[in-house]
């Protein structure tokens, strides 16, 4: 195998959430694997985007796979085995390092990378994983209804071509389906075409979902104001559709309702409000994404907690990062809007004390692996999406069609999720959309596209819309649909069958089920589970 030339058996294209999973999947199930990131950090949005996980309340009992409580558990692992943790802490099943409102485990994203990095190190000690990082693909050879290989480049300008028997789609975006001509949607879905209650009337192939570009922030001693950005006049008067006034404030529409939210910011406090209830009604913002908590640690080993700022004030809906013809300039855009948003938090923000800005704030690089404490890539919610066997619509597991029934199920069951359908301001001007949604099952069919026949959708851009898209889109789904993914590729791969002939026949789908079952995948959920509507 030359270096500009390689051969393998799975190819993961992209190492989000979802890739590292499809690949963990792919080489436990015996197969040759190379994985691509045009990052330098694995983990998409829980390490190089910074975003802790979105999850449900019975995530460290069931409702996702093993494998992903074992990352979990490793997570947890990292902090007992390396942080001077106190004695109570030490003691907490469920462990949270930030205590963070948002998610049962806020953890810093260096320490979740490199919890990957653990969990990936045996197969490529052992030749079957080969990771390619900072390489991204710009073209692919197709032949018919078959990816005979996928072109990468890398960031230092050199060119490898991939060859692979299976070629999985886990990049944020949805990078590889332009390219192998994988028949796809953007956008929002006319109601025409879904039949979903909260479609709009006319497809927009260019509304998506805001993305936001992350950033860590510390509280120090001394002044750490940064430069005025340049266009912080513009971001300092810009607002999103149904916001009660500019973006740079405290108040903003509560996505269930519309009411106004009047949120706190109290980085000199460390007990700021952690349960959901009270955090919906008058939120405290430093406490809501914080991943490092000091109160969790020996007293005074750490003079300040962490926190990553992904809140409703940095939601960038000025356009999208693909296919708008001005990718490059929107992705520096929603970084300026960000630091516009610092510059704000540090000069000029209302205080609790009646005065204004927090000079304090200090960004941490080391936190997101970055030279300046802003994440490697934005937060991207939406990616392109696989014109696939199964599309799920937002009639498939709405509270309000569904009733009591709960969600539809599906005989080619290979995961579970749950989350509302939470769609965040749209570059097309549409609000905030949160529908009540039951835990819901991943079908094989949403993985595989209508003709290709060896690609298989490992992460966002499987066969949702642009509104459940809102719902399958979070940590633990993700994982569950990358693992599905990677474990069918290996077992095609063995079995000397394709993937949409294992979706196909009832046999051939019972034993890949019992395949996942044996990995210790939730296929079903154990039923009375239900979201506070």
């Amino acid at each position: 195998m030359s270096s500009d030339s390689w051969s393998t058996e799975v190819l993961v294209v992209g190492g989000s959430l979802g890739g590292v999973a499809a690949a963990l999947a792919a080489c436990e199930g015996g197969a040759r694997v190379v994985l691509t990131e045009r990052h330098p950090w694995l983990g998409g949005q829980l390490t190089s985007q910074a975003v802790p996980p979105d999850e449900h309340p019975w995530i460290e009992t069931h409702g996702s796979t093993a494998a992903y409580r074992r990352l979990r558990r490793a997570i947890r692992d990292a902090y007992a085995r390396s942080y001077p943790l106190t004695a109570e802490s030490l003691g907490r099943s469920e462990f949270n390092p930030g205590n963070g409102w948002v998610s049962a485990l806020c953890a810093e994203p260096r320490v979740a990378a490199g919890v990957i990095e653990e969990l990936l190190a045996p197969w490529v000690a052992s030749g079957r994983l080969t990771v390619l990082r900072e390489s991204w693909p710009v073209a692919a050879d197709v032949d018919g209804d078959l990816v005979r290989g996928v072109e990468f480049e890398s960031r230092r300008g050199a060119r490898m071509r991939v060859e692979a028997a299976y070629v999985l789609e886990a990049t944020e975006i949805g990078e590889l389906l332009p390219l192998a001509g994988v028949e796809h949607r953007t956008g929002s879905e006319s109601a025409a075409l879904t039949g979903e209650p909260s479609a709009q009337a006319h497809a927009d192939p260019g509304n998506v979902q805001a993305v936001t570009h992350v950033f860590a922030l510390e509280l120090a001693d001394g002044d750490h104001t940064i430069d005025r950005p340049e266009d912080y006049e513009h971001w300092r008067t810009a607002t999103l559709p149904g916001w009660p006034g500019p973006l740079l404030r405290w108040e903003y529409p509560d996505p269930r309702g519309g009411r106004v939210v009047h949120g706190r910011f109290e980085p000199e406090q460390s007990d700021g409000a952690s349960d959901m209830e009270t955090a919906l009604i008058r939120p405290e913002l430093w406490s809501y994404r914080r991943v490092l908590d000091r109160a969790n640690y020996e007293p005074g080993f750490f003079t300040s907690d962490v926190s990553l700022v992904n809140w409703p004030m940095n939601d960038y809906a000025e356009g999208g990062l693909y296919d708008s013809g001005d990718d490059e300039r929107h992705a520096r855009q929603a970084r300026a809007l960000s630091a516009s948003f610092l510059y704000w938090l540090q000069t000029e923000a209302p205080r609790a004390d009646g005065g204004t800005g927090h000079p304090g704030l200090r960004l941490r690089p080391d936190v997101t692996g970055t030279d300046d404490g802003f994440a490697q890539a934005p937060y991207i919610r939406e990616s392109r999406r696989i014109e696939a066997i199964t599309t799920v619509v937002e009639q498939d597991l709405s509270v309000a069609v569904r009733g009591d029934h709960g969600a539809v199920t599906y005989a080619d069951a290979v995961g579970t999720g749950c989350y509302r359908i939470d769609l965040h301001p749209t570059t097309g001007g549409d609000g905030y959309l949160d529908v009540a949604a039951h835990p819901f099952q991943i079908p094989l069919g949403a993985l595989l596209p209508v003709r290709v026949r060896n690609v298989i959708g490992a992460g966002k851009s499987i066969g949702s819309t642009h509104i459940t898209n809102g719902c399958y889109r979070v940590h633990p789904s993700e994982w569950s649909i990358g693992e599905a993914a990677g474990a069918l590729a290996a077992h095609c791969v063995t079995a000397g069958v394709e993937p949409h002939q294992v979706q196909a026949a009832p046999d051939r789908l019972a034993t890949f089920q019992q395949l996942l079952d044996r990995r210790g995948v939730d296929r079903h959920w154990r039923g009375g589970e239900r979201l506070p509507v």
